[in-house]
């Protein structure tokens, strides 16, 4: 009975290091003749070790770099905003040109409403760029945690007689 309950227990921790072999890229060999059994088990110790000494667990889902939010279409503020300001330059120079206002001012608002349209656009080229940045500097904190914890766990298992590359 004993022996089944063992057998069950290393089935099911065998699955667990699979998976944590791996999450962290390394190749493990027992150089002093250890067990599979004895070998799972150390497994588990420097994990625990390695996870309590650098705070990241491998094992955790780890956050990805998010896709920028999609922008909503349709008038925007700059587009708004450069209409109302081009349709009451347009109507100025209109009026002192001896022209007709409502002509300067039409025309002022088109032209306003194409330049809040590039200020629009730059402004979510800007987002996109910011987002992505951090997207990318997260990743690379991400990726320098996940390596100093494979440290960690490389040096435990060395101290307990294995070879890890």
């Amino acid at each position: 009975m004993k022996k089944m309950i063992l057998m069950m227990s290393m089935i099911v921790l065998s699955g667990f290091f699979t998976e944590l072999s791996f999450c962290q890229d390394l190749v493990i060999f027992p150089a002093k003749g250890q067990t599979p059994e004895q070998m799972e088990k150390d497994k588990y110790d420097c994990y625990t070790w390695a996870k309590k000494e650098t705070g990241f667990d491998p094992m955790q889902a780890q956050p990805t770099a998010q896709a920028p939010a999609a922008q909503p279409q349709g008038p925007q503020g700059e587009r708004i905003r450069g209409a109302a300001r081009g349709a009451a330059l347009g109507a100025v120079v209109g009026g002192i040109a001896n022209d007709d206002a409502g002509k300067g001012a039409a025309a002022g608002a088109a032209a306003g409403t194409m330049a809040g349209g590039m200020r629009s656009r730059q402004n979510r080229r800007n987002q996109a760029q910011a987002q992505q940045q951090q997207a990318q500097q997260q990743n690379a904190a991400t990726d320098e945690k996940r390596s100093v914890y494979n440290r960690a766990y490389s040096a435990c298992m060395e101290g307990k007689g294995y070879t890890v590359k």
